[in-house]
């Protein structure tokens, strides 16, 4: 079966960014994305709804330009002033033109 590489973004940050952040993926060239709500604990301390609002995980298959471009994006507009963090995988998917 032919399968296409691209590359998955996950986003893990603050839920009062869900909008702003899918609005980023749209702009960059996403297709989709799905989304999750998650807690969990890091550099800036742990976050769970009861005392500091829930966190989101998005995720979204995109090619590697539009991966960096978001990463910059988060590098200079949201690293700094949220818990925000992100990372990349590797992926092989079926029907690749769906998602560049």
């Amino acid at each position: 079966m032919h399968t296409t590489p691209l590359t998955l973004l996950t986003i893990v940050a603050e839920a009062i960014l869900k909008d702003r952040l899918i609005d980023e993926l749209t702009r960059a060239g996403s297709k989709g994305y799905t989304l999750f709500e998650c807690e969990g604990s890091g550099s800036r301390h742990r976050r769970v709804s009861e005392l500091l609002g829930a966190n989101i995980k998005l995720e979204t298959i995109v090619s590697a330009a539009v991966a960096d471009k978001l990463l910059e994006v988060l590098a200079v507009e949201y690293f700094p002033q949220f818990a925000v963090i992100a990372y990349l995988s590797p992926v092989s998917v079926i029907r690749g033109e769906k998602y560049v």
